[in-house]
């Protein structure tokens, strides 16, 4: 990671949300985001549960810094992951089983997302409690923005529809939520298909690049 003052807040939030973005940037977690990026829905699903994943385990690894044995403290680190992944997961089954099936065995995988150990290790074993807690605020909502564009337009390519399902989610009040564009069978079945998720983020990381190279050139010319 490269050093920040950490101090700083809005740097923090800057970095997880666009300049070190963990979907557009440094590219981490990207089984999850691609294979469960088909519908909104689900990409709101994932994103929630690996933000809430990021805030407590970087919480709990800031809080334990100094305690854990160096020889033992990337195991330590993947069991409070784990144990904290473990948890969502059953809350989930218990309170949104059509949710849980619908997001399979991609759920208790975040366990494996190298994004959620790599801040442990990089930042939040490293930092205060608070600053780690923003910083897994910042990694979460940069990681679930990118779904929330990637899932969104899958679905709206693949199927002409947006917010499918989301009474899985929300409940019975998101019965009415459905939004349809046009009619499934004239979607392009390819944006729901792995190609389409790679071919969605990749024009992701084109558009964030170009931004990027557009306020460099227009800073360097103001």
């Amino acid at each position: 990671m490269s050093s920040v003052d950490t101090s700083n807040y809005q740097q923090l939030i800057k970095q997880g949300l666009w300049s070190e973005n963990p979907g557009m940037v440094k590219l981490l977690g990207l089984c999850p985001l691609l294979a469960v990026s088909n519908t909104l829905i689900n990409g709101i699903s994932l994103g929630l549960a690996t933000l809430l994943t990021l805030v407590v385990s970087n919480t709990i690894v800031s809080c334990a810094q100094g305690m854990l044995p160096q020889a033992v403290r990337i195991p330590m680190y993947v069991l409070i992951i784990a144990t904290t992944v473990t948890v969502i997961e059953l809350v989930t089954q218990a309170w949104l089983p059509d949710l849980y099936i619908s997001l399979g065995i991609f759920l208790p995988l975040i366990v494996t997302n190298c994004l959620i150990l790599g801040r442990a290790e990089a930042f939040a074993a490293r930092n205060p409690v608070r600053h780690a807690a923003i910083d897994g605020v910042a990694m979460g909502l940069g990681f679930l923005l990118v779904l929330v564009a990637l899932g969104g337009a899958r679905e709206i390519i693949g199927q002409g529809s947006l917010l499918t399902d989301s009474a899985h989610l929300f409940g019975s009040m998101a019965n009415d939520w459905h939004l349809r564009f046009f009619s499934e069978q004239h979607g392009m079945l390819l944006a729901l298909l792995p190609p389409g998720a790679f071919i969605g983020l990749g024009l992701i990381v084109a558009l964030k690049n170009k931004i990027d190279t557009m306020l460099v050139t227009t800073n360097e010319s103001s």
